[in-house]
């Protein structure tokens, strides 16, 4: 039933989008007032194709680093004007940010901006798709689980509470398997174009939905007229982002600024995601110099987006944690072509204004032989449920955290790393 009940909600946001939506729903578009809800807000960010975290937070005080990786590897930090732009950005001695996330050092000296490294999933899997639905269901290793791990985290409610239907919500044309499950949530491709077109051709719809003795499907319509007339009052509204803040050109920093646009509009956002793919460099990941070249660009394009989310929220950065995390790491040697294969374990981002930053989590487990997993990838000192534990137990208030979290991460007990002031 819940699988039916997520079919029919989607395919009637689905034909919203297209244009095909009920007659009703236009009628009583702009007539929902909805109150104003300031809710803690988590933000889940996943960067698909399995991204670099060895020269994303460089090890540069590891030497084994520079010797698996003569060619690619990013130079250890330097004060000399001329090498400064190709050098990692030091954070703490050891470790230093790539040079195109310069953009979030002043986060990261704010102690806003926390990283754990050699996180990331026990699976050994090195199959992208496999990974990737084992970290959105947050149950490695299990194929048959069918939510995701933001779906069972949202917080129970009372059944007579208003329930924003944009509670939920995932930048992209498709639900990501993260937020799939029991509780309603929504696919927003662009603010801008959701919205009701082409009335004239929905009488069958119409029919199909307002009239249906079909408690799922009259149960899908609401949800649809709801979500649809929500976005379409935020819409009407001139969104300028904060204090200057300057969004990248590009699908990730439109997915950030609309993610902000929504919880600045007190609608009643508390989960948000948004993907960003681009990662998998198995050749020429670095150009002539660590600033140039498809590892670059892309960070740069990431850096600049989070840098610009983080400016736009002004005073509602309190409420907001926002986590980083892909599906699997890259090798730690390079290989014949100037880049990196399928590796294990990897690095995450934690940004928020209740969270511990300035500080790099995790054990490191070391670069020689003998410390890697299966003798070439980063081995993994940190679940990344552990990760996710303490921003959902902390970020969304839970009561009864212990408990809840079984539910969450069914399974597995998390254990929290102190990422957050108050957890």
């Amino acid at each position: 039933m819940g699988t039916r009940r997520f079919f029919l909600r989607n395919s009637a946001l689905a034909m919203v989008g297209a244009g095909a939506a009920p007659l009703w729903l236009e009628r009583a578009l702009y007539a929902v007032d909805v109150p104003a809800q300031r809710k803690k807000v988590l933000v889940a960010i996943f960067q698909r194709g399995a991204a670099d975290g060895l020269n994303i937070v460089v090890p540069h005080g590891e030497k084994r680093y520079y010797e698996m990786r003569p060619t690619i590897a990013v130079p250890r930090p330097s004060q000399a004007a001329d090498r400064r732009e190709d050098s990692a950005i030091d954070l703490d001695g050891f470790f230093g940010l790539h040079p195109a996330l310069s953009p979030l050092k002043p986060i990261w000296d704010d102690g806003h901006l926390a990283i754990v490294h050699a996180a990331g999933s026990p699976d050994p899997t090195r199959s992208h798709f496999d990974a990737q639905d084992f970290m959105e269901s947050a149950t490695p290793g299990l194929k048959a689980t069918t939510d995701g791990w933001m779906n069972r985290a949202l917080p129970r409610v009372d059944s007579a509470a208003h329930i924003s239907p944009v509670r939920a919500v995932a930048m992209g044309a498709v639900l990501p398997r993260a937020l799939r499950g029991g509780n309603p949530a929504v696919a927003v491709e662009n603010l801008s174009d959701f919205q009701v077109r082409n009335a004239a051709a929905s009488g069958a719809f119409q029919a199909m939905y307002a009239d249906s003795s079909d408690r799922l499907l009259r149960s899908a319509g609401r949800e649809t007229f709801e979500a649809v007339s929500l976005l379409q009052s935020i819409q009407k509204r001139h969104y300028e982002p904060a204090a200057g803040a300057n969004y990248p050109k590009g699908r990730f920093g439109d997915c950030l600024r609309q993610i902000a646009q929504l919880i600045k509009a007190d609608v009643g956002v508390e989960m948000a995601f948004a993907d960003v793919g681009g990662w998998d460099h198995h050749v020429n990941e670095v150009g002539a110099r660590a600033s140039q070249g498809q590892l670059a660009n892309r960070l740069t394009e990431f850096g600049q987006a989070l840098a610009a989310f983080w400016l736009d929220l002004g005073d509602r950065r309190q409420d907001v944690s926002l986590v980083t995390m892909s599906e699997f790491g890259r090798t730690v040697r390079e290989n014949g072509d100037r880049g990196t294969d399928h590796g294990h374990a990897n690095c995450m981002f934690v940004m928020g204004g209740g969270v511990r930053g300035g500080k790099v989590y995790g054990k490191w487990p070391g670069l020689e032989q003998e410390q890697l997993y299966e003798a070439r990838d980063l081995n993994l000192t940190t679940d990344f449920r552990d990760v996710l534990g303490e921003l959902v137990g902390g970020q969304l208030g839970m009561r009864d955290p212990g408990k809840a979290l079984s539910k969450v991460f069914p399974g597995y007990v998390a254990k929290p790393r102190g990422i957050l002031r108050d957890a």
